[in-house]
């Protein structure tokens, strides 16, 4: 079927592209630009002038991306959380005695009392792996073909996961932790970028959501599978190698699957030609570009400067400590609550509904409502608030309901780290910057889970592991006069916009009183500089004629003018 898309250049030069069994003829061909490593893709099949597009067809080609990259997006980084999350059941299956992760200090007692700060480093030994990994692994996928690097990495992963059914000793279990979390830490950055080089800004959001959902459904798929494996009773195998042979496996699937992955919307296989155009072309409003595979310094430079990148940061290194101590030690402190191995198990699954649930209702809030996404994230960090002290405040008996009701809604610090995942990749432009914040994203997200597993200690039991639920609380207040005061730092270090000529000192109107929660206050923060960005640009007197041509040219947020913050 013959569908029309007009170039709209005014009529002296218009034109119009004639699409037929997905070729195209247009009488500016030859102003597109070949491809280079130092331009965005886009400019290999658009030129600098905007084509109306049908909208006909530019719904079927978002059906399309979106039927082809989420279902791999969220198949991966759910094997991204299960294969992460198993060390909390496998404990339960016995590895804590096979590799000797229990130790204890105090025979006299009885019974004696027993330390498991080897399984608390076995769980940050994985994020020490991804914060070694984060960078040249991220930088590497922008500089190279994205199927290809993320098919071989992603296998490597999958073997490096069978073999943990081969270590023997807790020192080859810290060892196979730290590899783990290395070749993983390529999967989250890449669906990040991913994401912002396919949809639009509007768009983006509920992307987002679709994928990160997964860590909610895997908790629960994760913990059916994790409870038909605890059903075994014979075999040469303990049941905890058996879920390490089945995540890899399923890895190593993954893996294959990622060869398919096109580089970008320019070169995407599953799209016509026409199509590629059209899937080009929708995100020339936002200004965020596609794809550029040459490495910039001057978008490293200033993406070290730029405040909001420093707020997203420190909010999930905030958010995500939660996480470090629910992935790792979920079911072994649900069993605390007097509960059995399989009912610990099950009772993961109201938390990852939480997580599913939330994250998907965020994300389609966000992209129906204009500018609410952090007004959404402050909502969900009080129900984390919440559940941490009545944990840490009702007794604990024999199936206490308050702590079990506590656990399950800390699951709100899914939607948290959502939101500032979505935040922090809708408002940066520039493929260099884009691939340093969504690394800075995650390198957070690693120190966030190094920190929660470190606060749990068996020796403070029969006082509800204080240190990690006022730890958790205290995390979200402690630091927030030292942040202010890098805030304050920052803003004078961070260079004006060449398109402004108020000094960037007038961003500490933004500076706010201290509060109880960091992620709130940074939030708060976050928006009211990201709003004052915006009106700032709203008072320039632009040429919208040359909004199009700055789209694909891989320009940075601050550089582009016509850039608009997403709040």
């Amino acid at each position: 079927m013959d569908s029309e898309v007009e170039d709209k250049r005014g009529p002296s030069a218009a034109a119009t592209v004639h699409t037929s069994n997905g070729h195209i003829q247009s009488d500016h061909q030859d102003q597109l630009t070949a491809p280079s490593f130092e331009k965005d893709a886009a400019a290999a099949i658009v030129s600098d002038h905007p084509i109306v597009l049908d909208k006909a067809v530019a719904r079927r080609v978002q059906r399309k991306i979106d039927w082809f990259l989420i279902p791999i997006m969220w198949f991966g980084y759910g094997l991204v959380y299960y294969d992460k999350a198993i060390l909390g059941s496998a404990v339960l299956f016995g590895m804590t005695g096979d590799l000797q992760l229990r130790v204890v200090v105090d025979p006299s007692t009885t019974p004696p009392k027993t330390s498991t700060q080897r399984l608390s480093w076995a769980t940050s030994m994985f994020y020490f792996g991804m914060l070694v990994g984060l960078y040249p692994l991220t930088f590497l996928l922008q500089r190279f073909n994205m199927g290809r690097v993320l098919c071989g990495v992603v296998i490597i992963w999958g073997l490096i996961c069978m073999l943990t059914a081969t270590v023997t000793s807790w020192q080859g279990l810290f060892a196979q932790r730290f590899f783990l979390g290395f070749v993983e830490s390529i999967i989250p950055t890449g669906f990040m970028c991913i994401v912002s080089g396919y949809y639009t800004q509007e768009e983006q959001a509920l992307r987002q959501s679709w994928w990160f959902s997964s860590t909610g459904a895997w908790t629960i798929i994760g913990g059916a599978l994790n409870y038909g494996f605890a059903q075994i009773t014979g075999g040469s195998l303990k049941r905890w190698q058996y879920i390490y042979l089945l995540a890899g496996a399923l890895t190593i699937g993954f893996g294959c699957v990622c060869f398919w992955i096109p580089n970008s919307a320019v070169d995407a296989w599953f799209l016509t030609e026409e199509e590629r155009v059209v899937a080009v072309e929708r995100l020339r409003k936002g200004q965020t570009g596609v794809r550029c595979q040459m490495l910039k310094m001057e978008q490293l430079r200033e993406a070290l400067l730029d405040i909001k990148i420093w707020l997203v940061f420190f909010m999930m290194a905030a958010a995500y400590t939660v996480n470090g101590a629910v992935s790792g030690f979920g079911p072994l402190i649900v069993s605390t609550f007097g509960y059995t191995t399989l009912e610990s198990i099950l009772l993961q699954f109201p938390l990852g509904a939480i997580v599913f649930i939330f994250v998907l209702l965020t994300g389609y809030l966000s992209s129906r409502i204009r500018n609410i996404c952090l007004i959404l994230l402050i909502l969900c960090c009080l129900p984390v608030i919440a559940g941490c002290i009545m944990i840490w405040k009702s007794d604990w008996y024999l199936h206490a309901p308050t702590p079990v009701a506590g656990y399950t809604i800390i699951g709100f610090f899914g939607p948290v780290v959502f939101l500032i995942i979505n935040i922090g990749m809708a408002n940066v432009a520039g493929a260099t910057k884009k691939s340093f914040t969504a690394a800075a994203i995650f390198l957070a997200y690693c120190m966030g889970n190094i920190v929660g597993p470190q606060l749990i200690k068996t020796q403070t039991l029969d006082r509800h592991y204080p240190e990690l639920w006022l730890g958790l609380i205290i995390w979200y207040a402690s630091l927030i006069l030292s942040q202010n005061l890098s805030f304050s730092l920052l803003v004078h270090l961070v260079p004006p916009s060449p398109y402004y000529t108020q000094s960037p000192c007038e961003l500490s109107g933004t500076y706010l009183p201290n509060s109880y929660c960091i992620v709130i206050v940074l939030a708060v923060i976050l928006y009211l500089h990201l709003k004052r960005e915006n009106q700032k640009r709203d008072t320039l007197l632009l040429d919208e004629a040359e909004r199009d041509k700055m789209a694909f040219r891989d320009l940075t947020d601050k550089q582009n003018p016509y850039f608009r913050y997403v709040l």
